[in-house]
Formats: structure tokens, C-alpha cells, sequence
């Protein structure tokens, strides 16, 4: 499957695509920017959903799920909001087509205009806390702990799948609170649960931080943000958490009595993580044979491949093989035995070798024999010959340590791709070779767009673990109390 694939060193940008739709992942479709998620790809997309549902109502939220469509004039009542998401919406304008009387096909009914234009969601915010004005009246109401699985439209120009595209799937969390304590302990636990799930799961080491006032979420007064290193050393956010205040109680006049008898707008978060994050799984891992898949997001973990001649063989071996997938999934651990009399071994030891599958096991006549089997780890690509005496402790053990090995290697490729400069030319030269560049910033606005103007560079955040240092601006020479986090990024 890897005939003819493009490697990342000739061509990043197409191996990136060529892979995802080869592996199976997803495809354009037939609606320009947007995307058909594949079976393997969405199997993928449902273990990051799931285990992140978990962590979610581990700490005590609860999903629900709010209308698609959202009025026009909801995104006009938080000025930074609208402002931030005007030029990405989907307007409906009509609800109704009509056969056009030459017969062409049908048309836009032109009597059926909406009184009022609705939005296709880009977003949540302006939804949920008009709704939140008729759930909350006292503290008793406080807090609100509500998440949202769903899919949202930001009109998007250039696409790429899983990266960016019109139209894609995340979950949202919108939580209301009756103190900006409490609200900002929310914003900050949420980063700590997407970092934990990148990390422990996905096997990315990412950097928790807040980004600046030009880079917050339209309406937010912090965001909190994680970023990852990709292999081409651009860097990409994977996951945020927002403090939003009391903007959007007030755009929404959404109060509530106090236990003093007083009445207070409500302090609000949002937080979410989208399909954007099967672009970093994909980037962070995978090589020129293709994907390369962390166990715990792997939908098949170990796959079984029979090496035969004649039916009599393939029935003897196939005992053998069950029994081995028995025990397995007696673990936890999905095995797919592949005994399709379609395809001989070679092929499909590269299928799935391409897609990723963390772990091969092959048994033939010599294995039964001899009560072993060939296992082979997609990882380092290392073969080993095992008894099958065991085998399911072996084999849980070996998952283990592919985890830990690609969440080492991509920690291992950051810590080699970041450097500290104090000057410009060596800041222009660091970002010309890839990688995070920590530098000094004198705090202005002004000097954030006027270094992203000349180099295409991006603060990606100011560190959480950051300490106070004193030195100068890269770019202005002006003083500055820390370094921030600088790359270019998707």
C-alpha cells in the first residue's frame, strides 16, 4: 500500500493527504470543504469521543444538546463575539423550494423568506445562554455543567482534511457559575483534562498556556490553550478553555439571587476539542509506510493473519488463532482475525501496516509445531518470535510499551525542536528550520502582528510553567518579563 507514497521529507503536505485518504480515514466529498469521515477513520474518532465522555462525567458534567440554527441577531448581542466568527458563518435565508416553471429544476421559493436570517451554529455560545436565561434564577440553579457533542460550520476557504473544514465534529462544553473563582477553577480543571487525554492517550506531549489578547477566543477574557509540535516542526493547538466572565450573562441579562438576597450576572467557561485532533494524531506518529496509531486509540489493537496452504491448514491454524483471540480480548484488547482467502499474507501485512495497527501476530503450520507465533510492533517495525504460552500477558505488555515509546519519541522530537534565541536574526533562522522558538516579547499588540506580519509566526501561548526572566524583545529591543512560545502553526 505504501507503493508510490509520497515520503514527508519530498512533500509534507501531500503525505499528509495522501495518507489519510489511503489509510482509509476520510475523503472530500461531493460539498466543496467538507469531508466524509470513513468507517476506520470515524472508528478512530469514536474511541477519542468516548474516552473523553468519560473523563467529562468523571468530573461531573452532563451532556445535553441545543438547536443547530441560531438567530441572527443572538450573535449581534456580544460585540467581540460576533465580530470574531462574522466572516465564517452559514446564513439560511429561506425554508422552502419550489419547481421552477421552465422546468430547469427546482429554485429558492422567493416568497418564503425568514422573518429573521438564522445562523448554522459556529458555535454555541449565543444558543446556550439565551436557554440558560430561563434555567437559572437563584444560586441554587449554579452551577451548570453541560457539555455538547455536535457538529458546527466555519466557512473556510482552504481546506484540509481533519485540519480545517467547513464543517466538522467537536464537543462543547458551556458551564455557568455564581463566582469568577469557581469559573476559572472550571477553565483551568478542563485544560488539565485535555491534556491528560492527549498525553496519556494519544500519546502527544503538549504545552499549557494562555494565549494573548489578539489570539483569545472572540468574547473570552482567557484562554487557556494546549499546543503539540507536528513532525514538520509547525505547531498545532489541540485543545482550549475559555474564561468567558460575564459577557455573555450580560449580552443574555442572564442574573441570579445571591444567598445574600442580591442579584449578580452569572461568570461563564467554554471549552472544546474537535476532529482537529485526528490531524494531530496523524501527524504526530505516523512515517512514509504510513499511520501509526497509539494502542489506546487504535480500533484494531492486534491483528491475526494466518500463514497457510489449503483449507485443511487454514481450519488447523485457525483453532489456534481463536483461541489467541479469545484470550486477548479476555483483556480488553480488539484483535481482528483476518483469514480472507482474497488476499495472501504480503498484502495483507502491508494493509495493515499502513493503517497503523499497533501489533501483527503471524501463525503458520511451523508456529503450531513449535507453540509459537511471529509478532511484529508497527512502532519500530521489530519482529520477534513468542511463545504461546503467556501470550496475552506478552502481548498486553507490548501495547504498553508502544504507548509509552511513541509518546517518548514525540516528547524526545520537541525537546530537540525548541530553543531559546535572544535576537532576531537567530529567532528568523530557528523559525526557518521548524519548531516551538521561545523568545522574548515586550507585551504590545502591535509588536505580536508586526512579527507575524514579517515571518508568518504566531504566539502560540505564554506558558502556565513559564518563570520571570528578564530580557528584551526580539523585534523592538523593548523590556520584557518572560519568554512566550513562538511558531508557525496550522
Amino acid at each position: 500500500m505504501a507503493k508510490d507514497f509520497t515520503s514527508r521529507n519530498e512533500d509534507y503536505s501531500k503525505w499528509y493527504n495522501e495518507l489519510v485518504e489511503r489509510a482509509d480515514l476520510a475523503e472530500h466529498s461531493a460539498v466543496r470543504g467538507c469531508m466524509v469521515i470513513k468507517p476506520y477513520g470515524y472508528a478512530i474518532w469514536e474511541k477519542i469521543q468516548a474516552e473523553l465522555d468519560r473523563m467529562f462525567k468523571q468530573t461531573g458534567h452532563v451532556n445535553a444538546y441545543f438547536p443547530l440554527f441560531i438567530p441572527k441577531s443572538y450573535l449581534s448581542k456580544e460585540a467581540s463575539h460576533v465580530e470574531g466568527f462574522a466572516k465564517e458563518c452559514a446564513v439560511v435565508t429561506h425554508y422552502r423550494l419550489k419547481n421552477a416553471e421552465d422546468g430547469s429544476g427546482v429554485i429558492v421559493d422567493p416568497e418564503a423568506k425568514l422573518e429573521e436570517e438564522l445562523i448554522v451554529r459556529p458555535t454555541s455560545e449565543t444558543i446556550i445562554w439565551n436557554t440558560y436565561k430561563g434555567w437559572i434564577q437563584s444560586y441554587r440553579d449554579l452551577p451548570i455543567l453541560i457539555n455538547q457533542w455536535a457538529n458546527v460550520v466555519r466557512w473556510e476557504m482552504r481546506t484540509r482534511l481533519f485540519l480545517r473544514t467547513a464543517e466538522f465534529l467537536w464537543q462543547e462544553g458551556h458551564t455557568a457559575h455564581s463566582t469568577k473563582e469557581e469559573a476559572i477553577e472550571e477553565s483551568e480543571k478542563m485544560l488539565d483534562v485535555y491534556a491528560d487525554f492527549v498525553q496519556n492517550f494519544m500519546a502527544i506531549p503538549v504545552i499549557k498556556g494562555v494565549k494573548t489578547p489578539n489570539e483569545r477566543f472572540a468574547g473570552a477574557l482567557e484562554t487557556y490553550c494546549i499546543e503539540a509540535l507536528m513532525q514538520d516542526g509547525k505547531a498545532l493547538q489541540a485543545g482550549t478553555s475559555h474564561f468567558l466572565g460575564q459577557n455573555f450573562a450580560k449580552a443574555f441579562d442572564v442574573k441570579f439571587a445571591t444567598k445574600e438576597g442580591g442579584q449578580e450576572y452569572v461568570w461563564a467557561t467554554s471549552w472544546g476539542v474537535s476532529t482537529r485532533l485526528m490531524g494531530a494524531l496523524i501527524m504526530t506518529h505516523s512515517d512514509d509506510e504510513g499511520l501509526v496509531l497509539p494502542p489506546k486509540l487504535a480500533p484494531i489493537q492486534v491483528v491475526i493473519v494466518p500463514i497457510y496452504k489449503g483449507e485443511d491448514q487454514l481450519q488447523h491454524i485457525s483453532i489456534h488463532a481463536k483461541k489467541i483471540m479469545s484470550d486477548l480480548e479476555k483483556k480488553g484488547i480488539s484483535v481482528k482475525y483476518d483469514d480472507r482467502d482474497t488476499h495472501k499474507p504480503g498484502f495483507k501485512f502491508a494493509e495493515y501496516e499502513f493503517k497503523g495497527v499497533p501489533v501483527r501476530i503471524a501463525i503458520g503450520p511451523r508456529d503450531i509445531e513449535n507453540g509459537t507465533v511471529e509478532v511484529a510492533r508497527r512502532d519500530t517495525k521489530e519482529k520477534e518470535i513468542l511463545q504461546q504460552l503467556d501470550l496475552a500477558n506478552k502481548i498486553e505488555h507490548l501495547l504498553e510499551n508502544i504507548q509509552q515509546n511513541l509518546f517518548q519519541k514525540s516528547i524526545d522530537f520537541r525537546t530537540n525542536n525548541t530553543n531559546n534565541v535572544d535576537t532576531w536574526e537567530e529567532f528568523t533562522l530557528q523559525l526557518d528550520k521548524g519548531g516551538f522558538v521561545s523568545a522574548h516579547w515586550d507585551g504590545t499588540p502591535e509588536t505580536e502582528d508586526k512579527i507575524k506580519e514579517l515571518t508568518k509566526a504566531t504566539i502560540r501561548c505564554i506558558p502556565l510553567d513559564i518563570k520571570p526572566e528578564q530580557g528584551k524583545c526580539i523585534l523592538t529591543g523593548n523590556p520584557s518579563t518572560k519568554r512566550v512560545l513562538f511558531a508557525r502553526a496550522y
